[in-house]
């Protein structure tokens, strides 16, 4: 597995283990996130995060990939998908420093 494909999967996993089909809002689910996870854990998916945000890959295709794996209806929140995504990286580098 390449380096690439290596940060999307966890990605992946992060965006469909967090915001899936049974949480109550994005909010509670990231500050679910935030309170579970470790110092590391949390720099660790900012690093995955931001690798992303800064790929080649086109902002259609991230819009895309944010939007297939986190169960989010973007209009209700009034952000776009890469929007919405900058904000969650700011919230954990938010909870990183508290810590």
């Amino acid at each position: 597995m390449n380096e690439s494909s290596s940060y999307l999967k966890k990605l992946e996993d992060f965006l469909g283990g967090t915001f899936h089909q049974d949480i109550d809002s994005p909010e509670e689910a990231l500050d679910e996130f935030i309170h579970e996870a470790s110092k590391e854990c949390l720099l660790s998916t900012i690093k995955d995060c931001q690798g992303f945000l800064n790929s080649t890959l086109t902002i259609q295709k991230k819009e895309s990939f944010i939007e297939n794996n986190a169960e989010i209806y973007f209009p209700a929140i009034s952000l776009n998908p890469i929007q919405w995504f900058n904000q969650i990286i700011e919230e954990m580098k938010k909870a990183v420093k508290m810590q």
